[in-house]
């Protein structure tokens, strides 16, 4: 025996000589490589034990060879191939271990032979096909377990033979057809697993005869029919999940008899009627999930009885009356969720619950008032009671809440101040009180909330300033203050919060005075309002430079002079700017702006500007206009003069002499030093002028006409958005072309994904948030622009990342704007390995190209590596089954809290990006629907949940 001692190499083959050998332990070392064919020779060996190595290949068909063995444990290591029909002939094994390994193709029938086994494993593998009817034959078999794989067909009737199992994993497969009633005959099955199947019918009667049974799940099937009340006869059950079928008609009286009951689950079901009063009669329950099924009537006053209950759910019904006093004195409560329905009472008869960490009563008819001992739930981290008719004031007592994540108290009657002692709460990320009746200032103390990323005060009727401690708030992205009584000037502080991106909305206060030129920072801003005002003065023109902006409305104030200039306002409608002073300029609807002399002659406005530039911005642009000496041919420099004017490179396609200078100053002639990454039609380098601005300049390859390089610059034109990298310029001079973008301090996606080191600073949370910033900017290109934009080539290697995580796509220079009209044909152009499948037998490219590659990089974020081990040919109607935390990066640790849950949500949706078939890829815009939503079952138990992976994968 050398099991355990940190062996490591491959076993060698001269164990084949050992032919006296009885017992060959080698698990838990670090050995490698084949299991040696030789070790079949063994013809005396009674228990082969190699388990927990990192051993490859296919199992030896000389194994067949071991008529003696007994035992045979091949579990947790890489080995691969079919299981050999040879095993068959291990008429004496009594226990196969297999699992944990990437076995493929089918089940031998053979296996059917050993009737001497008493323990068959082989779940968490690649096996495929119908479980074989042979298994039937295995009379002695205790335990079967074959989970965790993509087995399809029924589960034969033969498997009612098997009268002594105890335990039966058939679960996170793809099994159909109906439940055998031969299952009925398993009188000794304590553990019965078959959920996350397509299992169809109904749950047949005869499990009642299991009285064994201390586990029955079959959730996430295809079920259907009533609960059988026959399930009231298993006396020993500790844990019943029916959850995610079509069940229907009300709950069984008789699941009252199950005393020992632990865990009861039977959500998002179509079981309605009430909720038997007998369920107060277990005292055993921990846990009761009866969320999103069609039942009504009052909740049984007998729950928690047993002082257990930890998770009770109950969302999404229409259930009626007060909440039982049972359930009011619960202490034992770890998360209650009774949101949706028609529930009635007082809560602030609701006892201290010392463990209470999660609590949602929302969107109910509750009264009262909070009371001040909730500041006592020390544990909390969500309290949700909005839409309800709750009363009183916010107690102070709030403030203790060290824990508190969300808040949200919306949609009642609350009255009086906001407690100062709410800035306590420093783990806060989402304060929601609208909807109220909240008066007084905003207190300073909310400046303390750093964590605070939504805020929502918004229909209350606050008083006085913005307190201006709100600039500590950087980590804001959403803030809604509208329809109060706030007064005073918009503090020129809110310009700081530049995580401020979905919305600002000001709208319907007393604010007067002007609009600070400071929220023009707000480059991640896609919302802003601030309408119904007494603002005055002139809308900033450097809004013009808020790029990911979608929406301003500034109608009624008493705003004058023109609009910024820029494709956003070009576009707007008029509704945004009506009922102001004297608004003029690019709106459609508005007046072109013009000044009036006193001798009364009209000149345009424009021209009044052009005329009072000061002397120093005119010799700074005469000093460009020499040092570029403009080449261009005319055509061209209409179509470019719609850029903004930025940093040192606003002045476009001049020659570019003393800038190409510059450059190569600053990048030593474009020294191997200085480069940060070649591509197909280009090399890229750091270079920092002497004015201290950092650049990242694309050095164009050789070639024989300017096409990439025109596309480039072509697509850049008419892209503005916060997660696609900025064009600041170019130069086309004899000496050579390149292109002038913003430099990304972290450099390229794929980069930090092959650095262990800078693998692990992309923890779970930046990985979904580079996700959600590459899917705007795709969702932008296709469905935003004036013609939607194909990117072509959306990989790891182009996306970057700046100092903060944040994502930008790059490199256009095959970047295709379709035209509706036309057939869109092109030359085959992209990465392998992003590509989508149809390109290789159409030219035809549309935006599910960029889709495709957009479902492989999110896998690659998530694995850490390309997924290129699951790209293969298979045919499009094979399918795959893996658990999430099968899937993870190893380089970082098991995702906790909400965390899974995004992440399978996720996986999903770029599962379906991959789609073999283009037609059944989503849009951009609906992926992203899609990749904001929520709820959901318990988050942890997501990475435990079964994604079904298309073949393009295998």
């Amino acid at each position: 025996m050398l099991h355990t001692n940190n062996l490591t190499g491959s076993i060698p083959s001269i164990f084949g000589n050992l032919s006296k050998l009885i017992t060959l332990h080698l698990y838990g070392n670090k050995l490698h490589g084949w299991i040696p064919r030789e070790v079949g020779y063994l013809v005396n060996l009674e228990e082969l034990a190699l388990e927990n190595n990192t051993l490859t290949n296919i199992i030896p068909y000389s194994l067949g060879n071991l008529t003696k063995l007994t035992k045979l444990y091949l579990y947790n290591n890489q080995i691969c191939g079919p299981i050999p029909h040879e095993l068959g002939y291990l008429i004496n094994l009594e226990e196969m271990a297999l699992e944990n390994n990437t076995l493929t193709g089918s089940i031998p029938y053979t296996l059917g032979n050993l009737t001497k086994l008493t323990t068959l494993n082989l779940f968490e593998n690649q096996l495929s096909q119908d479980i074989p009817r042979e298994l039937g034959n295995l009379v002695n078999l205790e335990t079967l377990m074959i989970y965790g794989n993509t087995l399809t067909g029924s589960i034969p009737d033969s498997l009612g033979n098997l009268t002594k199992l105890s335990t039966l994993y058939l679960h996170h497969n793809q099994l159909s057809g109906h439940l055998p009633n031969d299952l009925g005959t398993l009188i000794n099955l304590e553990d019965l697993r078959l959920s996350y199947n397509r299992l169809i019918g109904s749950i047949p009667n005869i499990l009642g005869n299991l009285t064994k049974l201390t586990t029955l799940y079959l959730v996430s099937n295809q079920l259907s029919a009533s609960i059988p009340k026959e399930l009231g006869k298993l006396a020993n059950l500790e844990g019943l999940i029916l959850s995610e079928n079509t069940l229907s008609g009300s709950i069984p009286n008789s699941l009252g008899n199950l005393t020992k009951l632990i865990t009861l689950y039977l959500v998002q079901n179509q079981l309605s009627g009430s909720i038997p009063q007998e369920i107060s009669k277990l005292m055993s329950l921990v846990e009761l999930e009866l969320s999103y099924n069609n039942l009504s009537g009052v909740l049984p006053s007998g729950l928690c009885a047993g002082g257990l209950l930890k998770n009770f759910t109950a969302a999404g019904n229409n259930l009626t009356g007060p909440l039982p006093s049972s359930l009011l004195s619960c202490t034992s409560l770890v998360r209650l969720r009774l949101d949706g329905n028609q529930l009635e009472g007082d809560i602030g008869e609701m006892e201290v619950y010392p463990d209470l960490v999660y609590i949602d009563i929302s969107s109910n008819k509750l009264s009262g008032q909070l009371s001040h001992r909730w500041g006592e739930c020390s544990k909390l981290t969500l309290l949700r009671a909005s839409k309800n008719n709750i009363a009183g004031g916010i107690p102070p007592s709030i403030g203790k809440l060290s824990d508190l994540r969300k808040l949200d108290v919306s949609s009642n009657k609350l009255e009086g101040q906001m407690p100062r002692e709410i800035g306590n709460i420093s783990m806060l990320f989402k304060l929601v009180l609208c909807g109220n009746l909240l008066h007084g200032n905003i207190p300073q103390e909310i400046g303390s909330l750093t964590n605070l990323e939504h805020l929502d005060l918004s229909s209350n009727n606050l008083t006085g300033p913005i307190p201006r401690s709100i600039e500590h708030c950087l980590k804001l992205q959403f803030l809604k203050l509208n329809h109060n009584h706030l007064d005073g000037t918009i503090p020129m502080e809110l310009g700081m919060l530049v995580d401020l991106q979905i919305l600002v909305d000001l709208g319907d206060n007393l604010f007067d005075g002007t609009i600070p030129s400071q929220l023009s920072g707000l480059q991640k801003l896609e919302a802003l309002n601030l309408s119904h005002n007494a603002l005055s003065g002139s809308i900033p023109p450097s809004f013009q430079s808020m790029a990911s902006l979608i929406s301003m409305d500034v109608s009624y104030n008493k705003l004058e002079g023109p609009v910024p200039q820029s494709r956003l306002f070009e576009e707007a409608p008029i509704e945004w700017f009506v009922h102001n002073k004297q608004l003029c300029g690019v709106v459609k609807g508005l007046s072109l702006c013009e000044f009036t002399h006193s001798g009364g002659h009209k000149r345009n406005y424009k021209t009044l500007l052009l005329a009072t530039i000061p002397v120093f911005v005119a010799f700074l642009v005469i000093t460009l206009l020499v040092t570029w000496q403009c080449r261009k041919d005319k055509s061209k420099k209409a179509s470019l003069d719609e850029l903004q004017h930025t940093n040192s490179f606003s002045v476009w396609n001049f020659d570019g002499e003393d800038v190409y200078k510059n450059i190569v100053d600053a990048t030593e002639n474009f020294s191997d030093t200085y480069c940060i990454g070649i591509g197909g039609n280009g090399s890229v380098y750091k270079a920092q002028l002497p004015t201290g601005e950092m650049f990242a300049v694309k050095k164009i390859h050789v070639m024989e006409d300017d096409e990439l390089f025109n596309r480039e610059i072509h697509a850049l034109v008419h892209i503005r958005h916060r997660n696609i990298t900025k064009l600041f310029g170019f130069c086309s001079s004899a000496h050579g072309r390149f292109l002038v973008y913003e430099y990304m301090d972290r450099g390229s996606l794929a980069t930090n994904l092959k650095s262990h080191e800078t693998a692990v600073e992309l923890d779970w949370m930046r990985r979904l948030n580079i996700v959600m910033d590459v899917a705007h900017a795709l969702s932008y290109m296709h469905h935003d622009c004036f013609a939607p934009i194909v990117h072509r080539d959306i990989t790891s290697n182009n996306i970057l990342l700046d100092l903060e995580f944040k994502a930008c796509i790059s490199d256009f220079g095959i970047a295709k704007i379709l035209d509706m009209n036309s057939s869109n044909c092109t030359s085959l152009a992209g990465t392998k390995g992003y590509l989508a499948p149809e390109l290789a037998y159409t030219t035809r490219v549309t935006e599910k190209c960029d889709v495709y590659s957009f479902g492989v990089l999110v896998l690659e974020l998530f694995m850490g590596h390309h997924p290129g081990e699951f790209l293969s040919s298979l045919s499009s109607t094979a399918r795959k089954s893996v658990l999430l935390k099968h899937m993870l990066d190893t380089r970082l640790p098991i995702p906790e809290a909400a965390v899974p849950r995004q992440i399978f949500e996720v996986i999903m949706v770029a599962v379906r990006c991959i789609e073999a078939n283009p037609l059944l890829r989503p849009a951009m815009q609906d992926a992203i629907k899609v990749l904001s939503m929520n709820g959901g079952p318990s988050d942890l138990d997501y990475l435990h949940t079964e994604i079904v992976i298309p073949a393009c994968w295998l």
